[in-house]
C-alpha cells in the first residue's frame, strides 16, 4: 500500500463507503503478510516510496508465484521478480498472467554461452509498471559482457517508468568509442555505468557530466579482476568527485538509487511550481478584491463609473486570473512528463 491508496482508504471510510470494521482488516495487512515463508513487506512503498522486489534466487518457483500473487493483490504499485530462473518465471506467469519478462538482449533461457556471468540467463519480470516518466536515464555498459547486469538496471527503471537509454560496449581501451557517447551522457538526467575488470568507466563517464552517476562493478574480468572486487575498490577510489557505487553486479541497487535521486528532483520542482501556482493564485484574489472595492465604493458613493475605468479593472482582472491558469497548467503539465 501506498500513500495515495492509504489516502484513498480514509477517504471511503470519511465518506462511509468502507466501513470501519473493513478498513481495519486492510490496514491489519500493511505491516506484512506471512506467505509462502516470506513475510511480504506490503509498507514499504508507503515508508519509501518504493516497493519490495522478489529476489529469485534460493526461492522455489512455488514460492516466486505465490509471493507475486499476494503482492499485486496487496498493493497498487509495480511488482517485481528479479534473478528469475526459467522455471520461476514459468511459475509467476502462470500464477499471475501480464508480467513482462526483460532478458539481457540476445539471450534465451539456459543459453549454453551464458555462463561468463551468475546473472546471464536470469530475468527481471515485471507487473503493473508505473506510467511513463519524462527523465532521461542512460546506461553505459564498458563492456557486451556487462550486458546481463546493465539489462537488470534498466529493467527495473522500466518498473517505475523511466526508459533506460541503453549504450554498450564504450569501455575506455577503446576511448573511441567513448568519445562517441559524449554528448548522451552530457545530457542524460542520471547515469548509471556498469563495468568489471579495471571500473575505469565510471570516473571517464562523472568527468563529462553534471548528472548523478551510479557506478555498478561487475564480477567481469581475469584473474586480479578478483571477480569484481577490483572495479569495486578502483570506483570508490574514484577521482571524479561525487560517484556513487553499488554492489558488485548490483543493476537492481542502482536503478532504485537513480529512482530515489528523481524522486527527490520531483518533489522539489512539482514544490517549486506549486509555490509559484499559489503566489500566482493570491495575486489573482488580491486584484479581484481591488477590482470589487473600486466598483463597490463607486456605486456607494453614488459616482458614475467611468468605462474605460471598469474597462481597465476587468482587464486586469483577465490577467490575474490568465497567470492563474498558466501557473496551473505548467504544474500539470510537469507532472504528466511535459505532456501537451
Amino acid at each position: 500500500m501506498d500513500a495515495e491508496q492509504l489516502a484513498g482508504l480514509l477517504a471511503e471510510v470519511r465518506d462511509g463507503t468502507v466501513s470501519a470494521d473493513e478498513a481495519l482488516a486492510r490496514l491489519r495487512r500493511l505491516p506484512y503478510a506471512e506467505i509462502a515463508g516470506a513475510r511480504i513487506d506490503h509498507h514499504r512503498s508507503l515508508r519509501t516510496g518504493h516497493p519490495e522486489a522478489i529476489y529469485g534466487p534460493g526461492k522455489s518457483p512455488s514460492q516466486c508465484a505465490r509471493i507475486v500473487a499476494e503482492m499485486l493483490s496487496g498493493g497498487s504499485g509495480p511488482v517485481l521478480l528479479t534473478r528469475a530462473s526459467a522455471d520461476q518465471v514459468a511459475a509467476a506467469l502462470a500464477a499471475c498472467p501480464g508480467g513482462v519478462v526483460h532478458r539481457p538482449p540476445n539471450r534465451e533461457p539456459d543459453s549454453p554461452d551464458g555462463a561468463a556471468q551468475p546473472s546471464a540467463d536470469l530475468a527481471t519480470v515485471v507487473w503493473r509498471a508505473a506510467s511513463a516518466r519524462r527523465e532521461r536515464v542512460v546506461v553505459a555498459a564498458a563492456g557486451t559482457s556487462d550486458g546481463p547486469v546493465a539489462s537488470e538496471a534498466a529493467a527495473v527503471l522500466s518498473a517505475f517508468g523511466v526508459t533506460a537509454q541503453r549504450v554498450t560496449d564504450i569501455g575506455v581501451a577503446g576511448l573511441h568509442r567513448f568519445l562517441a557517447e559524449i554528448d548522451t551522457l552530457a545530457e542524460a538526467d542520471a547515469v548509471i555505468v556498469v563495468a568489471g575488470m579495471e571500473g575505469a568507466l565510471a570516473t571517464a563517464a562523472a568527468g563529462v557530466t553534471s548528472a548523478p552517476v551510479i557506478a555498478v562493478p561487475t564480477s567481469v574480468g581475469y584473474g586480479a579482476a578478483l571477480e569484481g572486487v577490483t572495479a569495486l575498490l578502483a570506483m570508490h577510489a574514484s577521482c571524479a568527485a561525487g560517484i556513487a557505487v553499488v554492489g558488485i553486479d548490483n543493476g537492481f541497487g542502482a536503478a532504485v538509487a537513480v529512482m530515489r535521486t528523481l524522486d527527490l528532483a520531483e518533489r522539489a520542482w512539482t514544490w517549486s511550481l506549486s509555490r509559484s501556482d499559489a503566489d500566482e493564485v493570491r495575486e489573482a484574489a488580491d486584484d479581484l478584491a481591488t477590482a470589487s472595492d473600486s466598483i463597490r465604493n463607486a456605486l456607494r458613493d453614488g459616482d458614475e463609473i467611468d468605462k474605460a475605468a471598469l474597462t481597465a479593472l476587468l482587464d486586469q482582472l483577465d490577467e490575474a486570473l490568465r497567470r492563474s491558469w498558466q501557473a496551473s497548467m505548467a504544474t500539470e503539465k510537469h507532472r504528466h512528463g511535459g505532456a501537451e
